[in-house]
Order: structure tokens, then C-alpha cells, then sequence
């Protein structure tokens, strides 16, 4: 096992998750995304691995969220997180100053298809369609 893979599994650990598998490929490969995307030109951040516990910690969002681990954002007030109250946790977005669940936005079942759909597509505003696409 390399040592991204025991980082990895060290961050798993500490949120009491594993990570979907597709989002263990990101880490090992591509490890961070800060970007604008064409054509929706919305703003995507995925952060690198060794963010992940102090972001997650700065804003108390498990104690918020019970089951969201933060992995990116808009670069703003949105918060792309992992809904591990789910067997298979989707991405959802939650604003920064939310102060639960209520107001979670369903973005896309897995990382892969959050990165297939987001060029065309970009942020979704509102939970009109929760269901995968």
C-alpha cells in the first residue's frame, strides 16, 4: 500500500467512513481540483486529501451535518460534501451558514458523475430533481 493510501485510509478513519471508490481514484490521481469549467463557467474546488480534517472541523459541520464530510465547494458559501447518512452517499451542497440538513441540495450520486455532468450543467440551485440523471 502506498502512502496516499494510508493518508487515505488515516482520513477515513477519522470521519468513521470509507470513501466511494471512484473519490479514492480522484485522491490517488488527480488529488485537487480548483478551477473555473467551461462551459457552465461555474466555480469547482475539490480539495487535496490533507485539507480535508480541518476544513471539515473549522465550521463544526459534523456536529451541523451528522454524516457530511466536506471534500470541496463553489470557492464561496457552498460546501460540496458526501451524505454518509446514505449507504451510498451522494455529493450534496450545503450553504456555510446552514444550520442542518434542510437545506442540503442533491448534486450527483457519485464524484464521476458529478464530473461528467458539471461542465454542461454546472451548480443545480434548488432540489427539483434529487434522482440520479
Amino acid at each position: 500500500m502506498s502512502s496516499i493510501d494510508d493518508r487515505i485510509v488515516q482520513v477515513e478513519h477519522h470521519f468513521g467512513v470509507r470513501f466511494p471508490q471512484d473519490y479514492r481514484d480522484f485522491l490517488r490521481t488527480t488529488g485537487s481540483l480548483s478551477q473555473f469549467v467551461p462551459p457552465a463557467d461555474d466555480f469547482l474546488v475539490i480539495e487535496a486529501l490533507d485539507e480535508l480534517i480541518g476544513i471539515n472541523e473549522a465550521g463544526e459541520f459534523q456536529k451541523r451535518f451528522p454524516g457530511a464530510v466536506v471534500i470541496g465547494g463553489d470557492g464561496s458559501r457552498e460546501l460540496l460534501a458526501y451524505d454518509f447518512r446514505q449507504d451510498t452517499p451522494p455529493l450534496v451542497t450545503l450553504d456555510v451558514s446552514a444550520e442542518d440538513w434542510s437545506s442540503a441540495i442533491h448534486q450527483a450520486p457519485s464524484l464521476s458523475a458529478l464530473l461528467k455532468h458539471f461542465p454542461q450543467t454546472g451548480w443545480k440551485w434548488d432540489d427539483t430533481d434529487p434522482s440520479p440523471s
